[in-house]
């Protein structure tokens, strides 16, 4: 409802374990990867939208012909346009030769993008800017086959300064300083050292330069090289790669911040950052698609031999809370339960800001995406009004049957109160005049609430209170309620995210804005802004291994009511009438609703790895020196 939030990226990976001329006499179409890698990616489309990529590897090609093909797009429509690329050389090699579509080797021979190795990533553009040379997967090329490298990720690292420094140790020239480049130049070195030191032991063995690539193919250990290329990344990760020779993994970061999920049979291996595009695309059960453990690869070899490998010893897990909030599609069994949950959790609160008053009250919810917390809470609504009921009737003494046959009548009030114009753009650049138009990017329903009422919007989170403030409040004000209660399934945001998400920028958020506010209430402001400043500042200069988070100083003396209520007066204008009230998720909630994922660093600046703090502490330090720049 308030802003829409750029997150982390979607991969998929597939390994065809078989000829392409099973999947052609079995499923019909030797295109059977291509296919499914185009619904893997479409699937995933709501993790990225700022641009998508292709690549493919084809195994035991002859010299002389190309085995890798890449294709990435940062068009408005990344996925339909690399597909369409791809298709388009299909359709072209066919038109040349009609044979191709019966001769699956001919068809692999001279069709580009037709492999039994693929990766896709869709991208949100967290860092860099979003033009093609941001867009995954990155590709390290090289004349020996498996030094060829490809790279794809859902992840942000938090010291790229760090890695930047330890390759140029390394006595290589990186082109940028940019978490990915760092990433897949840092698992190059030490492929090429393997690959080096291979070579030199089939050389003492006996063998020639032609002899030993197939074998040093072989011989290669990707897990030694994971553990030695990533001992020093500090941040969020899941991590794709394929070796031009055939081998694959996915490395997941130790604490498990970003998603893995993966199913193997004998036919294929597939990798996604979501467990229902697995479900969807390959018709699979749920119970088949594991998740991959915190520090732990998957490693599949050219033949099809996979295995899960600890590359780094797994940290209390902290997956990502927002992904079960927001970020993941709900056709997921866990999360579906999970949002319902988040919605049932608030209903204690939001019974009491309406002072119980339900026959009076209007419940709905914007955007479409808190549909289902939605449906939480108004579970609750009808638990209670059926609690209420039968605690009236177990009365020992006469019950009122004037209230029972009330509480009968009683329902909750749902109603469908806003519809977003998708056709609407907002093309004015003059500040009022967009204004205006924001206001109207919902059409709301009128005539189902009265003056008498108090409305209910449920919203999966609230972060900046832009949208909120200048549309979403303004439209619902229209329909006169007596009161507006604006309910965010997820808890306060107060502190950056750095692992992933568009979220780095404090003084962005609502939350911190209406602390900083209450500290000008107790006329502390200058003083915390000071003693934040300096602790932050000393914890950089003495570079410390693992800071405290000082940050935690500035909402220290309030409680969560306190922060709300403030925020609540920094949401109201003058334009409104309706009374506004504000209504966050507790953490508790939060934790009881998605126990398996524990990551909350947004909400109680609790980081899960040293960078989060230095993060955190630099973005302070940014704010009060007005640098308009991301702390990592």
């Amino acid at each position: 409802m308030s802003d829409a939030i750029k997150h982390e990226c979607g991969i998929a990976l597939l390994h065809l374990k078989k000829p392409l001329s099973f999947y052609k006499e079995k499923y019909g179409s030797a295109l059977y990867g291509i296919n499914k890698m185009y619904l893997l990616m479409e699937k995933q489309h709501n993790r990225g939208q700022d641009g998508a990529g292709f690549a493919s590897i084809k195994f035991d090609m002859s010299p002389g012909e190309r085995y890798i093909s890449r294709v990435r797009s940062a068009d408005q429509q990344p996925i339909q346009q690399i597909f369409k690329t791809i298709n388009k050389r299909i359709q072209k090699q066919i038109s040349q030769n009609s044979k191709i579509l019966s001769d699956t080797d001919l068809l692999k021979q001279q069709v580009p993008y037709v492999g039994e190795l693929m990766l896709g990533h869709v991208r949100y553009g967290t860092f860099g800017k979003n033009n093609i040379e941001n867009v995954h997967p990155f590709l390290r090329q090289n004349n020996w086959m498996h030094r060829n490298l490809i790279v794809a990720g859902n992840f942000n690292l938090t010291n790229v300064n760090e890695l930047f420094d330890n390759l140029v140790e390394l006595g290589q020239h990186p082109k940028e300083k940019a978490d990915t480049i760092s990433v897949m130049e840092k698992i190059g070195h030490f492929l090429d050292v393997a690959v080096a030191k291979i070579y030199k032991k089939l050389k003492k063995e006996g063998y020639n330069k032609a002899q030993a690539s197939p074998l040093i193919a072989e011989r290669l250990n990707l897990s030694k090289i994971l553990r030695k290329a990533s001992k020093n990344w500090d941040g969020g990760y899941a991590m794709a790669g394929l070796l031009g020779h055939g081998d694959s993994f996915v490395l997941r970061d130790p604490v498990g911040i970003r998603p893995v999920y993966y199913y193997n049979d004998d036919e294929i291996v597939v990798v996604t950052s979501e467990r229902p595009v697995i479900q969807t695309v390959f018709n699979v059960p749920y119970e088949s698609i594991k998740e991959l453990e915190p520090g732990h690869a998957i490693i599949t070899k050219k033949l099809g031999e996979t295995k899960i490998t600890k590359i780094l010893e797994p940290q209390e897990k902290k997956a990502c809370s927002f992904e079960r909030i927001y970020f993941s599609r709900g056709g997921d069994a866990e999360i579906y339960q999970e949002r319902k949950d988040l919605g049932k959790a608030l209903f204690p609160l939001v019974h009491n800001a309406i002072k119980g008053d339900l026959e009076n009250t209007v419940f709905s919810f914007i955007p479409n995406t808190a549909e289902t917390s939605f449906y939480g809470m108004i579970g609750a609504v009808q638990d209670h009004v059926r609690d209420t009921l039968k605690k009236e009737l177990s009365k020992t003494d006469k019950p009122d049957l004037e209230s029972i046959i009330k509480m009968l009548n009683l329902k909750p009030r749902i109603e469908k109160i806003a519809i977003k114009d998708a056709k609407l753009r907002t093309f004015i650049t003059e500040d009022s005049g967009r204004d205006d138009l924001v206001a109207h990017v919902y059409d709301i329903t009128y005539g189902v609430v009265k003056k008498t009422d108090n409305l209910v919007i449920i919203d999966d989170s609230i972060v900046r209170g832009t949208t909120l403030q200048k549309s979403i409040l303004r439209m619902l004000d229209r329909l006169s309620p007596k009161k507006i209660v604006i309910v965010s399934s997820a808890p306060q945001i107060r502190y950056p995210d750095c692992y992933g998400i568009d979220m780095a920028k404090l003084e962005e958020f609502i939350a911190f804005k209406a602390a900083l506010e209450l500290h000008k209430d107790l006329k502390t402001y200058e003083s915390v802004i000071k003693s934040v400043y300096d602790n932050c500042k000393k914890s950089i200069s003495d570079n410390i291994k693992i800071p405290p988070n000082h940050v935690k100083a500035i909402y220290d003396p309030f409680t969560d009511e306190k922060i709300s209520y403030k925020i609540a007066q920094l949401l109201k204008n003058n334009s409104i009438n309706a009374e506004i009230d504000v209504i966050f998720q507790k953490v508790s909630g939060l934790h009881k609703a998605c126990p398996k994922n524990l990551g909350d660093w947004y909400f109680t600046g609790d980081y899960p790895t040293p960078g989060g703090c230095r993060v955190v502490n630099k973005a302070f330090i940014n704010f009060v020196e007005n640098n308009n720049k991301r702390a990592y």
